[in-house]
């Protein structure tokens, strides 16, 4: 079950598999797309395994590194784990208050993930948009490799482990998020004082410009990639268009053709399978509703999801004919959209996104004239769909806004990093007049797994310049 398990997360996770050469790897939890366009069920990100690693030495009682870390107020260091060769991984924990404008008012534990170079080499926050269950105690995000830098990974509140008890879900905001960076960064600075450069990809990409947006000086820059920017979430236009044009009309027409096989001719056959493996595994549907529920849910965010997962825009051979063998159809949807994700068992440690995403960062409707008369379940796309009723949405309009005018009129310092096949860049962020240093970058032939390597020369050379000016480094790492 763990393999059902693997952001957009980015909105979109890559997001949906693993990819060494990118920042925002992913593939935790099952499902489909980015977090900010379709289920962060699939926009889990994780990390790869470094090449080669090391078991913690044994050291003296006295660790000068290791007593440091833990005589930050608040820092507990839980142990040290192995880590590449030149390195050191600690596992902590640094108490945050639940509200940063009360902190009196209760607090939790945050879980951390350090990897130590030196502390004379730049510091990157890394943040993946949700816990770090799977996020390996080696891993290097790109700006990490390229700075030849330390890395604190952040696990986001209300995720994982660092859950208040009891649950206050109206301080789950991307300000009070935000405020956990700026403390966190505030306490270690005082062990690494060079510079500070802050990433992330997908929903740990839309995090990192939130937390820029809030507390504008706390790093020298931010890389942040397959972010989407959704001002106004009423309006999914934007997608639509992109998912009409993207690829070749041969593929789009293959997609077409599969959905409404799905609802059609094969939904009994597609929603009987789903319930057999369901009652198999001891799983249920009680947040989605049923089977059925789940099939119409995932077939309408089939495009996104595919897109988001495809990296040539002309390969779409395997996509099944809708007269396929039932079992070769049902194996090819349930992996482009990871079915097992919208069980109970699997939603539960994703409530948080689904919020967040519910109250602030919005969320994609694909429209669907195509599958007219074979829809049963109106407003299914709506993150409502996702969240328990015992838990409140109210939507708050003007949050995005406020992020995208911040990036267009006083953004400084960022690298926005997109994948020219993924759905994600149909609403991407822009730089206005009063933005400075920003810059905004398109990976050819690339789908949600974008990076900085995976640009073209030109601008593989300028970003990569910019990253390191900002980290105050002059030469290539040492590996």
């Amino acid at each position: 079950m763990r393999n059902t398990r693997r952001s957009l997360l980015l909105l979109l996770t890559g997001l949906l598999a693993s990819g060494a050469a990118a920042p925002p790897v992913a593939a935790a939890r099952p499902g489909g797309a980015h977090p900010a366009t379709a289920s962060p069920a699939a926009s889990r990100p994780t990390a790869s395994r470094p090449a080669a690693s090391r078991p913690a030495a044994s050291r003296p009682a006295a660790d000068d590194l290791r007593a440091r870390i833990a005589a930050v107020p608040g820092m507990r260091v839980i142990k040290e784990n192995p880590a590449p060769a030149g390195y050191r991984s600690f596992a902590l924990v640094y108490r945050q208050p639940v509200d940063h404008r009360h902190p009196g008012r209760g607090s939790f534990e945050q879980r951390l993930s350090l990897l130590h170079r030196s502390t004379a080499r730049p510091m990157v926050l890394y943040t993946n948009g949700y816990d770090l269950t799977y996020q390996d105690p080696g891993f290097r995000a790109e700006p990490t490799r390229i700075v030849d830098g330390n890395q604190i990974s952040v696990e986001q509140r209300y995720f994982g482990t660092s859950r208040p008890r009891p649950t206050d879900w109206s301080k789950l905001d991307i300000r009070q998020a935000a405020g956990d960076h700026h403390r966190l960064i505030r306490a270690l600075k005082k062990v690494y004082r060079a510079a500070w450069i802050s990433t992330g990809g997908s929903k740990g990409g839309m995090a990192t410009v939130y937390h820029r947006r809030f507390h504008p000086h706390d790093v020298a820059g931010s890389v942040a990639y397959s972010a989407p920017d959704n001002t106004d979430d009423r309006d999914d236009t934007a997608e639509d268009r992109f998912l009409r044009r993207v690829g070749n009309p041969a593929c789009r027409s293959a997609l077409t053709a599969v959905q409404r096989a799905l609802l059609g001719t094969r939904r009994a056959e597609m929603a009987g399978r789903l319930t057999r493996w369901a009652a198999g595994h001891g799983y249920t549907f009680r947040t989605i509703g049923s089977a059925d529920r789940v099939l119409e849910l995932t077939v309408l965010q089939l495009p996104m999801v595919f897109w988001m997962r495809k990296e040539a825009a002309d390969d779409c051979g395997g996509i099944p004919r809708p007269s396929a063998d039932g079992e070769a159809l049902y194996a090819w949807f349930e992996d482009v959209t990871r079915l097992p994700a919208y069980a109970d068992r699997h939603l539960a440690p994703v409530t948080a996104s689904y919020y967040q995403l519910g109250t602030q960062l919005g969320f994609v409707s694909l429209a669907s004239p195509h599958l007219a008369g074979m829809l049963r379940y109106p407003g299914l796309q709506e993150m409502r769909t996702y969240v328990p009723r015992s838990i409140p949405l109210r939507f708050q309009p003007d949050a995005m806004p406020d992020i995208d005018r911040w990036v267009r009129r006083h953004g400084s310092e960022l690298l926005f990093v997109y994948g020219e096949n993924d759905p994600t860049r149909a609403e991407p962020f822009r730089t206005g007049k009063g933005s400075r240093d920003a810059h905004v970058y398109l990976a050819p032939h690339t789908n949600h797994l974008a990076s900085i390597d995976k640009l073209a020369p030109r601008d593989r050379a300028r970003a990569t310049a910019a990253l390191r000016r900002w980290a105050a480094v002059d030469s290539p790492p040492a590996s």
